[in-house]
């Protein structure tokens, strides 16, 4: 087992699971897949706004919301939830099951922390395979903040009976390591989604092209 990392969390949408097939239902009710990428991109953002402005964000409400401003309001109710049932069904990333189970088998302790409901969000991992690895599941919701909010990451360290700074957190948003690194925990970047982190972000402790190669970093620590 690492001397250092005791547990690792990981982000869900983007990190664990491919939503690439959410861009076949947007078509599927007469809007382009490209939609998807400023479609999720406006949700974050408006998610972190409310925070920001001392608000709850709750994940439907917010989601529905950005779909009808991102399609000009062209989408019905039934389109929208068709999108957004997608969630439910997206598939993991090919290194993601290699990568919890490396952690797995060393004894760290796994968590997930993402946006939503804790039992909706467990039954996405079941249903890409991968909630037999995961010990802890921590969302929004039952931090009452989105990510990065400092109190987050405080939460899900808490939630692991681990201390913040031998708990990782793992994602493919520079954002989300630099607020990780904030407050006091360890993070592993993966390139897949950005490319490079840039440098506006506090740099992550371990970064890799995949899950796995992040994951043999941290260990390494």
């Amino acid at each position: 087992m690492a001397d250092r990392v005791e547990a690792v969390v990981f982000d869900v949408l983007e990190t664990l699971l491919d939503l690439d097939p959410i861009g076949a239902r947007l078509e599927e009710v007469g809007q382009p897949a490209a939609v998807l990428g400023p479609f999720f991109l406006r949700f974050q953002r408006d998610a972190m706004a409310l925070t920001l402005a001392g608000d709850v964000a709750d994940f439907t409400a917010t989601a529905r919301q950005a779909l009808r401003t991102e399609t000009k309001q062209a989408m019905s109710e039934d389109a929208i939830a068709h999108v957004l049932e997608g969630f439910a069904k997206v598939p993991a990333f090919p290194d993601a099951i290699p990568a919890l189970r490396k952690l797995s088998e060393a004894g760290v302790t796994i968590g997930c922390l993402t946006v939503g409901d804790p039992e909706n969000t467990r039954s996405f991992l079941a249903g890409a395979g991968l909630e037999t690895y995961v010990d802890h599941v921590v969302t929004s919701d039952a931090v009452g903040v989105w990510k990065p909010a400092p109190g987050v990451y405080h939460h899900t360290a808490k939630a692991l009976s681990c201390e913040l700074d031998r708990m990782a957190l793992v994602a493919v948003h520079a954002w989300d390591c630099h607020g990780a690194k904030r407050v006091g925990a360890l993070a592993g970047w993966c390139s897949r989604l950005e490319g490079e982190p840039g440098d506006v972000f506090l740099p992550a402790d371990v970064r890799g092209d995949d899950l796995v190669e992040v994951v043999d970093g941290l260990l390494a620590l």
